[in-house]
């Protein structure tokens, strides 16, 4: 693939809190995201990883303002859209949610749930129109136009989830976010979701950000990664060379867990262990977030929060001790 140089979405220092009770009398933070910065290209998926509670869900509803966010920058084709009216872009920025089942009014057929958005938006003149684009959307998501009068609890778990794409698509979006799309899904189904995804990529040529767990299906469907750890981005790469050599201990250790066909003693030494649980994030370790972790931390690591730097072509790193294990 050669390399796309038009920027579509860029956050700048972006950072999401959430006040919480912290005792009787005391408010304090929980920095679901915290001071991230990355682009994506048109054209391209950039696939988020972390574990669960990293702060992925988070950041991409506060790229589309379902959050509000505490600081810093959104821009968007250019525009910066951080504080203006959302409305106008909501036609060009949506969202697949996580579950199938609780995204779905239970008490709308499948009609209404796909063509709200063009009632809300106006994009349709007439109801023949209206009828018209919702059998369209449906068919390109692999339903039929007999589905149109049913209701969501009619469906199984996969065929809801094609509603719930075709509900994105009904504004005819540049940009989505995939949060977690598969991961409510029996693997067979999983699967038929991606190559859709991934279909209506090249045929729309749309724009992705893929939140995921699954390290095996952000291999297949991403063209970059993202690796976050408890609100911080600390890792960003081409898809292979992530793959391939991974520098961040953190990302290391979770490319390690990905199941192989290899069995025996091989696999579990090659196995990254961390020690220790996921630190709070209303009291976040001081300097890097990962050294309480982390096998290689050196008294740097507790002193400051090491920068998102590029060490190879496109491939940035937030470590301290890159080049030192």
């Amino acid at each position: 693939m050669g390399e796309i140089a038009e920027k579509l979405l860029e956050v700048q220092s972006l950072k999401k809190y959430f006040p919480v009770k912290d005792g009787f009398f005391k408010t304090n933070d929980i920095k679901a995201v915290d001071d991230v910065s990355f682009y994506i290209q048109k054209g391209e998926t950039l696939g988020l990883v972390g574990e669960s509670g990293c702060g992925k869900t988070t950041l991409g509803r506060t790229i589309l303002r379902l959050y509000e966010p505490t600081s810093g920058r959104i821009t968007y084709k250019g525009k910066n859209i951080t504080q203006v009216d959302i409305f106008p872009y909501r036609k060009k920025m949506q969202i697949i949610f996580q579950d199938p089942y609780a995204s779905l009014n239970p008490r709308m057929k499948i009609e209404d749930i796909v063509g709200e958005p063009m009632d809300i938006h106006k994009l349709v003149s007439s109801p023949k129109e209206r009828k018209e684009r919702i059998r369209t959307i449906l068919d390109q998501v692999g339903l039929s136009s007999g589905h149109a009068n049913r209701y969501p609890h009619e469906f199984s778990g996969g065929q809801r989830q094609r509603v719930g794409i075709a509900r994105a698509l009904a504004m005819d979006p540049e940009f989505i976010v995939c949060d977690e799309p598969i991961s409510a899904l029996d693997v067979s189904t999983q699967a038929q979701i991606v190559n859709l995804l991934a279909k209506l990529q090249q045929d729309r040529g749309l724009t992705y950000l893929f939140i995921s767990h699954d390290l095996s299906m952000i291999k297949h469907i991403s063209t970059r990664v993202g690796v976050m750890h408890l609100g911080k981005l600390i890792e960003v790469s081409p898809r292979k060379q992530l793959y391939q050599e991974p520098l961040h201990p953190y990302t290391k250790s979770l490319l390690s867990a990905i199941p192989t066909a290899k069995v025996g003693i091989h696999q579990e030494n090659n196995r990254i262990i961390l020690k220790g649980e996921l630190p709070s994030a209303i009291h976040p370790p001081s300097g890097c977030n990962f050294r309480t972790r982390c096998l290689y931390h050196q008294k740097i690591c507790g002193e400051q929060v090491p920068e998102l730097k590029e060490y190879g072509k496109d491939h940035l790193v937030a470590c301290h001790r890159i080049g030192d294990f």
